[in-house]
This record gives C-alpha cells, structure tokens and sequence, in this order.
C-alpha cells in the first residue's frame, strides 16, 4: 500500500492558505481517482483509501495542526503494516511559486510538519511532493506568509498546479519516485 500524506491545518480559517496546499492536493487527488472506499476518521486523521493503476493507496490528512502531523502519521504506521512507500504533500517556500519538487528523504528544510514526522517516525526516509509557495516579500515573517489566502494572481494558478502535483502523484504511484523526479523537478506549471 501506498500512502499519500497531505500536509495542512484544519478548519476553514485555513482552507485556503498556502500551508494548506497538502490538503488541496490529496483531495484533488481522491477526487481523480474516482474511487473513495470507505473514508473516515481515525487516528486525527481524515483517511480516504483509492487505487490507482492497481496500486492500493491511503490518503491522509492529519487533523492536528501541522505542528503535530507526525503523532497522526506515526499512529498510522503502527496500525497498518503493508505501507510499502511514503509520500508527504508539503508546501516549501525555497522553490518559488508554481513549481513542483519530487524527493526521496532529507531534512525538514525548516518545515514544522516536516519535522514533526520525522521526528515521530525517527527516519528522514519517506518522499516528498514539494509545491512551491516562493519566499515571503521583504519584511514578512515567513510563518505569516504561509497562514495567508493565496493572492488573486496565485489563485488563477492553482487549479494548473494542483492538476499538475495531482499527475505527479499518479506517476509516482505507477512508476515510482525515479520517474516522478525525472519528468517533473524540471517542470513549471
């Protein structure tokens, strides 16, 4: 089983912030698939599972801010035990606004979720879908700028850089991280 972790934090004071962009993405994922067996709510996390090209996928939204995503992510791993691969949705603000980054482990990169995972899970080794948000302008505190809506010009771009992130997903699903960073990391939507 492949499971897809999209980063964000709940409630509608949120929905729509750059932070949110994991959440956007694993929706619009499920959406895609077209299939959504049996969603619920279960270890502080909405759980949706799919499949996609006969690979079985559990999509996840940690309900704990973002702070927090990895008690939800670790809860996750110790209940089921076929998760063969990893793939965290996250917003990053050192790729600029549009762009989509495919990676196999690391560090947090300064992402509080990020490091909440990892520091859960006690490995770095998982993939990333990185969605480019750009830096903040001159004089704003990064963790303000990633609280904030979209602006009116980013919002035109969102549905082309969740459709793009959407197949990326698909091809990661498919034909693994590879692939995925081969066709996409050169990319901008």
């Amino acid at each position: 089983m492949i499971l897809i972790v999209g980063l964000g934090n709940p409630g509608i004071k949120y929905r729509q912030s750059r932070h949110n962009i994991g959440f956007c993405v694993a929706d619009a994922f499920v959406k895609d698939t077209g299939i959504c067996k049996s969603p619920h709510i279960r270890f502080n996390s909405d759980l949706k599972k799919t499949e996609y090209s006969g690979c079985q996928i559990l999509v996840v939204k940690p309900l704990s801010y973002m702070n927090n995503s990895g008690t939800a992510v670790s809860a996750i791993y110790r209940h089921y035990d076929d998760v063969e691969k990893t793939i965290v949705i996250h917003d990053d603000i050192d790729i600029e606004f549009g762009q989509v980054r495919l990676k196999r482990g690391g560090g947090p990169g300064g992402h509080n979720g990020l490091q909440s995972i990892i520091s859960s899970l006690k490995t770095d080794m998982f993939d990333r879908l990185r969605i480019g948000i750009g830096r903040p302008p001159s004089g704003k505190d990064p963790a303000d700028f990633v609280l904030e809506k979209f602006s009116k010009t980013e919002s035109r771009q969102l549905t082309d850089i969740v459709n793009l992130s959407v197949d990326a997903l698909k091809d990661y699903a498919e034909y693994g991280i590879d692939f995925a960073m081969n066709k996409y990391n050169c990319l901008k939507s």
